[in-house]
């Protein structure tokens, strides 16, 4: 027997059910080994003559059955609060919430609401059952009118858990909820806080009863047990979402705010952080005599300290390419002495290309690094460049440099390897997939470098990239000669 079952056949004793729902709710994503949502129908009484399984008075009957309903209800929680263990998102981890919630107390739909106390966010809402625009409707109301309001505000009679189990029936009803209340055909709502052990505020998560209904105590229970444990999970899952949100920052702020507008020549660059931020950069900037220095690379490591590494060798490079730029193999030359020295434990990969606009002419050298990809109306081909490897493995790093030619209309796409990992793909196929991408880029859009390496982008990776096989970044700079 389920625990809602359970709850129901077992109910305590002049605790009489105050739901009254007529149909079994069907909650979208709950497995079928979890209890289906709880009847809150109160038992149909036996009919005179009617043969009884068990005798009313028999001994320790109903202590067995309550014994059998405990247990049930322990293992319906368990089952719950793994599911939630299993979601490693904050997304995942609200959804996961409200179904949970809504199998507890037989409801259909609900919101939660992400508001932490300390005001450093991330604020945020989620609904079950409920479409972007009803949750817009909803917002409407005034605060102070909404259970989530009192909770969140701290508003009389919002300390603990706020049952309304006739909304429609309440004196003082604010009109605008009455109205929202009659659009989206809910009649009842039940609410409860978010709060960790530490009293830390969170949000507040609340369901909604298409008809006038009320959890009963023991419901009550269940999921006052749950939302204490989805609290502290849900305090976890914040604190990373505001890690990965400073390091998605920091990066930003370590990359060109704007790439720099160069005669003969248009840019443009796409960048994507990781989940744990990594050391991906790219850069471009004028040199003397009208030339355009272009630059991609990656150190090792994620977090914080791959990101503060990554803007030390970013610096430096830029200093080195002003001095030296027309020489490629000298440039990152220095960089890996610079990063033997000051950087012992890590390793880079970067590659750096010297180019003159007016003549279409790319002199590059990479240490580690895949090559670029010459993306025309006539071709589309990888850049034939000697083998090498990063910056920081060998006591002395050389490697010959490369120079060739873009014809009009060209679009030179230098990328990091974090496009070809976060396929998922052996690295041949990755490598295959992203020729085939290149080539397939419209026409039409071939005209605009941005288009290009949205494109290609978008190809290699269609779904979200936070979805994607593996955590690196994934930079594309391109540039269109003229």
């Amino acid at each position: 027997m389920g625990v809602c079952d359970a709850i129901e056949h077992y109910a305590p004793v002049g605790k009489p059910d105050a739901m009254n729902a007529p149909h079994l709710p069907k909650v979208a994503g709950i497995d079928s080994t979890v209890p289906s949502p709880a009847h809150t129908v109160a038992p149909a009484r036996a009919t005179p003559g009617s043969p009884s399984v068990t005798p009313p008075h028999a001994p320790g009957a109903v202590l067995q059955d309550r014994l059998a309903g405990w247990v049930s209800d322990l293992t319906t929680l368990h089952e719950l609060t793994e599911r939630l263990a299993r979601t490693s998102s904050l997304a995942d981890a609200l959804q996961e919430l409200l179904r949970a919630g809504a199998s507890l107390m037989g409801a259909r739909r609900g919101f939660v609401v992400l508001e932490p106390g300390d005001g450093l966010g991330p604020d945020t809402t989620a609904g079950l059952g409920l479409a972007r625009a009803d949750l817009g409707h909803i917002e409407t109301v005034p605060r102070s009118s909404m259970s989530y309001g009192r909770i969140l505000d701290g508003l009389p009679g919002g300390e603990g858990e706020i049952a309304r189990p006739d909304l429609l029936s309440e004196e003082g009803l604010d009109p605008r909820h009455r109205e929202v209340a009659v659009r989206l055909g809910y009649a009842a709502s039940y609410a409860l806080p978010l709060r960790t052990q530490a009293e830390a505020r969170l949000g507040a998560a609340v369901w909604l009863y298409d008809e006038p209904a009320e959890p009963v105590e023991r419901q009550r229970h269940l999921a006052g047990l749950y939302a204490g444990y989805a609290a502290e999970h849900l305090t976890r899952l914040v604190e990373l979402e505001r890690t990965r949100a400073r390091v998605t920052t920091l990066s930003e702020e370590l990359l060109p705010s704007r790439l720099p507008r160069v005669s003969g020549v248009q840019l443009a660059a796409r960048h994507r952080t990781g989940p744990r931020g990594g050391g991906d950069w790219y850069d471009a900037l004028p040199l003397p005599d009208a030339a355009l220095g272009l630059a991609v690379g990656s150190v090792t490591g994620a977090g914080p300290s791959a990101v503060a590494a990554m803007g030390r060798l970013r610096a430096s490079l830029r200093a080195y390419a002003v001095m030296e730029g027309e020489d490629p193999v000298a440039v990152l030359s220095d960089l890996e002495l610079l990063l033997r020295l000051t950087e012992p434990a890590r390793s880079a990969t970067a590659l750096f290309a010297y180019c003159e606009p007016a003549l279409r002419k790319i002199t590059l050298a990479g240490a580690g690094h895949s090559p670029p990809l010459v993306i025309g109306e006539r071709r589309t081909e990888y850049v034939e460049t000697s083998l090498s490897a990063p910056l920081g493995m060998l006591a002395c790093w050389e490697a010959p440099s490369v120079e060739f030619r873009a014809q009009p209309g060209e679009t030179v796409l230098l990328y990091t390897d974090g496009l070809l990992h976060r396929t998922g793909d052996p690295m041949d196929r990755a490598f295959s997939r992203l020729h085939a991408a290149a080539a397939s880029v419209p026409r039409a859009l071939r005209a605009d470098p941005g288009a290009v390496a949205g494109h290609v982008l978008g190809t290699m990776l269609p779904n979200d990239l936070d979805n994607a096989a593996g955590e690196e970044d994934v930079v594309l700079l391109a540039a269109r000669f003229e």
